[in-house]
């Protein structure tokens, strides 16, 4: 499936003379069902202070000295459906990455939204909370490393999911992805988290994930980029490990909100089982993150996530500071992945109800071997959402 530039612009301009909400669009009611139309556009630019790499070349070839890049970086269109009865479906398409995003449907037991069957595609509960959380809601504009490199997209599989407002427990069982077979090895994913604070303004949580999987061709590549999502060029790279088994990750998690503070931290640990001689891998990595909401505004929690809220005073809207520290280390005897370390730095503005801008300073610093490698990033998006 292949959606043209008309086809986008048009969805783009139904958006845009919609009423501004935050809320998903509402289109009819079709076979009892409640369809309504969501949508997420992002562009993107980075400029690099290189060191030895230049990422912005536009392959590995192009070394131009072009030390920038400026691309679309997602165009998302979203059906959602509610009803008959306790169903809910979504079918999500990325016109960017030519990719299904959510394509499942969804059985809620009683009044329960957080007792549930899920069939289709869907995030994976052995991905970061980080990764579970709204993609229009990102704190800093690239993801951790550890939700990059080592968390479990999504899959089309099966899951159950039994809780309440401040705990649950899911487990699913998974197979490839939907698109293009870009990710495979089938496998089951296991999630619990507990907050044992929940209120408005104030909320504490702890979790724990696991996932193990088959590596399917015997074969595994873990790399990560420098903190940059649209680059091509990894520095820290595994390469192809051959002689695969199967590969479990462990995650452990955590969040803290306290008004308009907000200090999340998460750790992931891979272990690649490998046969014919071939010493099995391990790898790890972990990021902790602070952000500080200036104009006043808390978080909500939902599903064992933090939601961000909409801007108390729209016109004015909400202003973010955030500081993160992100770590990964992909080398484990004769394999050597690298290191990477990152300081980013970022302000995000939340605009009325459809709109954020995001703004990061990153600096990173890689190792693999007697070799280094140290770009510093400015970073750029603007969204538009509804």
């Amino acid at each position: 499936m292949k959606l043209s530039r008309s086809t986008l612009s048009v969805a783009l301009l139904a958006a845009l003379v919609a009423p501004a909400a935050h809320a998903e669009v509402a289109l009819d009611v079709i076979g009892g069902s409640e369809v309504s139309f969501e949508g997420l556009v992002q562009a993107d630019f980075y400029d690099f202070d290189v060191d030895t790499i230049d990422y912005g070349a536009d392959s590995a070839t192009d070394l131009d000295g072009q030390e920038y890049m400026q691309e679309l970086r997602r165009a998302e269109l979203v059906l959602k459906g509610k009803g008959p009865g306790n169903f809910e479906w979504v079918l999500g398409y990325d016109a960017k990455d030519d990719k299904f995003l959510d394509a499942n449907v969804k059985y809620k037991f009683g009044n329960n939204a957080n007792h549930y069957l899920q069939v289709g595609q869907f995030k994976q509960p052995g991905a970061t909370m980080e990764e579970l959380s709204s993609t229009k809601n990102n704190d800093f504009i690239s993801k951790s490393s550890i939700t990059n490199s080592l968390g479990t997209p999504r899959r089309v599989g099966i899951q159950y999911n039994f809780g309440d407002a401040n705990w649950g427990l899911t487990g699913s069982y998974f197979g490839r992805e939907l698109t293009r077979n870009r990710e495979h090895g089938s496998g089951y994913a296991m999630r619990g988290y507990w907050a044992p604070i929940s209120e408005a303004g104030s909320i504490l949580h702890l979790g724990a994930s696991y996932v193990d999987k088959d590596t399917d061709a015997d074969t595994l590549r873990l790399r990560a980029r420098p903190m940059a999502d649209m680059v091509g060029t990894r520095f820290v790279d595994t390469g192809n490990m051959r002689n695969t088994d199967r590969a479990s990750t462990l995650g452990v998690e955590g969040l803290w909100i306290h008004g308009p503070f907000k200090l999340q931290a998460e750790y992931m640990d891979i272990d690649v089982q490998r046969y014919g001689g071939s010493d099995d891998f391990s790898g790890d990595g972990f990021y902790v993150s602070g952000l500080w909401n200036v104009t006043g505004e808390t978080w909500g929690y939902k599903a064992g996530t933090p939601v961000t809220n909409l801007p108390d005073e729209p016109g004015l809207g909400m202003w973010q500071l955030g500081l993160r520290y992100d770590t990964i280390d992909l080398t484990d005897g004769a394999v050597v992945g690298g290191e990477m370390d990152s300081i980013t730095a970022g302000v995000n503005w939340y605009w009325r109800s459809n709109f954020k801008f995001m703004l990061d300073y990153v600096m990173v610093d890689q190792e693999k071997g007697a070799v280094e490698d140290n770009p510093n990033v400015i970073e750029a998006r603007m969204q538009f959402y509804w």
